[in-house]
């Protein structure tokens, strides 16, 4: 459904941000106190904030142009129909070298043995060829949050950051991946030490992270499985359900809960502030939106995702950015093996 809230106007906003931020302030700065304004005055707005916070977009939804920007935030969206597809989808995948990867591996295992990090969130870009364009992908895909921003990046994300409703916060952290086709798939990736491993300790760092900003922290849900379809397979991903409860009048300090809670858990590890330090030191490249968050609030509640499953466009060539934790369980060929299988589109009954 499509908002067509009005804004208040740019003096009012800028007025405000004259007399309340000391100028030019650094871009998390200001983009905090702008999410802080929109929700005490109950302005519908868009946010997308990349992995290092050090360009974040927040946009009042009346202001969002359709031809530069396209979202669906679990049904929120601003554009109505469909871009048809009618051909048979192409997706080469051109992954780092296991060589590559496996040096990067062997790094973090060393920090995870010297007890510096319990749990690391290794990704790389794939770099990719495929016959459809970011539109076609954006419109065709199935995904509880999608994002199509000026033709430089596309999102399908099937992972919640968090949701506000009510008063109540919930995040939804998902860790663990599996071939859905594996006989006794659900069976093999529940019982697995490592899957495991990984997954009790992204809860509980999210769980920690929650507090910071709620009371009465609980786990409500612990490892559930959700089925997501892809162009070349279905895949089973497992996922915990945190809840907490905010202060009454929350939404006057929605940016102030956003930002305590970055970067997300999930896509980097714990302890958090040490385990992003070995995560630029092995990874080597800049992952951008990539695992950032997008969200939307509508005037009274929120829903957001971590930036996962993300295309991007650098130069003349279009790159795939993925990948998945390290525990000192974790085997470097199947690390490897689900980096790559992370790599598609879900768009299904095309091949």
């Amino acid at each position: 459904m499509r908002d067509k809230t009005p804004t208040m106007s740019v003096v009012t906003i800028t007025r405000y941000f004259r007399t309340r931020v000391r100028f030019p302030p650094p871009p998390p700065v200001f983009m905090l106190e702008k999410m802080n304004f929109y929700g005490r005055n109950k302005i519908p707005f868009l946010f997308i904030i990349d992995f290092e916070i050090k360009k974040p977009v927040i946009l009042p939804l009346a202001e969002i142009k359709s031809d530069e920007i396209l979202y669906d935030i679990n049904g929120i969206k601003n554009y109505d129909g469909k871009l048809k597809l009618n051909k048979k989808i192409i997706l080469r995948k051109y992954p780092v070298s296991f060589q590559k990867y496996k040096t990067a591996f062997d790094k973090i295992q060393k920090e995870l043995y010297e007890g510096h990090t319990y749990l690391v969130n290794l990704t790389f870009p794939t770099e990719v060829e495929t016959n459809l364009t970011f539109k076609e992908i954006f419109f065709n895909s199935t995904a509880k949050y999608k994002l199509f921003y000026k033709n430089k990046f596309i999102l399908f994300s099937p992972e919640i950051f968090i949701k506000i409703k009510n008063g109540l916060i919930s995040s939804y952290p998902m860790k663990g991946t599996i071939d859905a086709d594996i006989p006794n798939a659900a069976g093999k990736i529940l019982s697995d030490k490592k899957e495991f491993a990984e997954h009790i300790t992204v809860v509980d760092l999210i769980r920690n992270d929650i507090s910071i900003v709620a009371k009465n922290v609980a786990v409500k849900k612990f490892r559930y499985i959700d089925r997501i379809k892809t162009s070349d397979k279905d895949i089973l991903q497992v996922s915990s359900e945190i809840t907490g409860v905010l202060e009454k009048n929350y939404h006057k300090k929605i940016g102030d809960i956003i930002f305590k809670l970055l970067p997300a858990g999930s896509i980097t590890g714990a302890p958090k502030k040490k385990t992003v330090e070995i995560i630029k030191a092995v990874e080597n490249y800049n992952r951008g939106y990539y695992t950032g968050i997008l969200g939307c609030f509508d005037g009274q509640n929120m829903d957001c995702a971590v930036m996962i499953r993300y295309l991007e466009k650098i130069g003349d060539k279009i790159f795939y950015k993925s990948g998945g934790g390290i525990t000192t369980y974790s085997d470097a060929k199947s690390e490897y093996r689900e980096l790559i299988d992370k790599v598609y589109v879900p768009i299904v009954g095309n091949n």
